[in-house]
């Protein structure tokens, strides 16, 4: 994303700024708005028209996007928080989105740092999501219409199923006696070896070292205790056995 053409006091001339959805991600954006003396109201339950607003910022579930949409009024530039959906979903509006790559836990969350996808219909719509990312802390890029389901799915990836195979994880060590919180010093060097690395690099375990042994063990366990997630635990082996092809063919370790 090019740098906006609106500076931050530009961005607060062109306001204020109406929040609609009042939900964790409405709240902590116009708590974080406020606090980088963005003017601000809301959030707003759905419905609102922006009647006061220059800019309207619909902070809603993806499926309520349109129809918060036609309840504003014309005239106003208009933008959606949606990782996955383009921009037709607010027409006829003057549109933008600003897609944060962050779970937003509570109204106090920090966007400082964090990496948001931008798109825009005009350049000045394009120049309003920039400037909201810059005066918000984060790092804006360009996400064309076509990668957006791409680009979403990696960020479900990233964090949903993550929990979800700790939470697989976390199951199958209960039945050990084992607690979660013996597993988060694996996790967390896990995550932040593939950060600083990435995925091949990072690689561990048997798969890694070819010992198949006790991969055909581990997958006796899955058998006899977690049999539901027989087939998921396969579609990891198979994954992790790529993976480790890669990684073998990157270090000249011959396959």
């Amino acid at each position: 994303m090019t740098p906006s053409h609106l500076s931050p006091t530009a961005l607060r001339l062109a306001g204020p700024v109406l929040v609609v959805g009042d939900g964790r991600m409405g709240r902590a954006l116009a708590a974080a708005l406020d606090a980088a003396s963005v003017p601000v109201t809301g959030p707003a339950g759905r419905g609102e028209t922006g009647a006061d607003a220059g800019i309207v910022l619909l902070a809603v579930p993806d499926a309520a996007i349109a129809q918060a949409a036609q309840a504003v009024a014309p005239g106003r530039v208009v933008g959606h928080l949606s990782g996955a959906l383009d921009l037709s979903v607010l027409h006829p509006h003057e549109a933008f989105s600003i897609h944060p790559l962050m779970t937003v836990t509570g109204a106090g969350a920090s966007f400082d740092g964090v990496t948001a996808a931008l798109a825009g219909t005009t350049p000045r719509a394009r120049s309003i999501a920039a400037a909201l990312a810059d005066v918000l802390g984060m790092t804006g890029v360009a996400v064309r219409d076509e990668d957006r389901a791409a680009y979403h799915a990696a960020a479900s990836i990233s964090a949903n199923f993550l929990v979800t195979l700790e939470g697989m994880a976390e199951q199958l060590a209960g039945t050990a006696g084992i607690e979660r919180e013996a597993l988060v010093p694996l996790v967390r060097a896990a995550v932040d070896a593939w950060a600083e690395r990435g995925a091949a690099a990072a690689l561990t375990g048997p798969i890694s070292r070819g010992d198949e042994y006790t991969v055909a063990r581990q997958r006796e366990a899955i058998v006899e205790r977690l049999p539901q997630r027989v087939a998921l635990f396969d579609a990891l082996v198979d994954a992790t056995r790529d993976l480790a092809a890669t990684q073998r063919a990157g270090t000249g370790v011959m396959l």
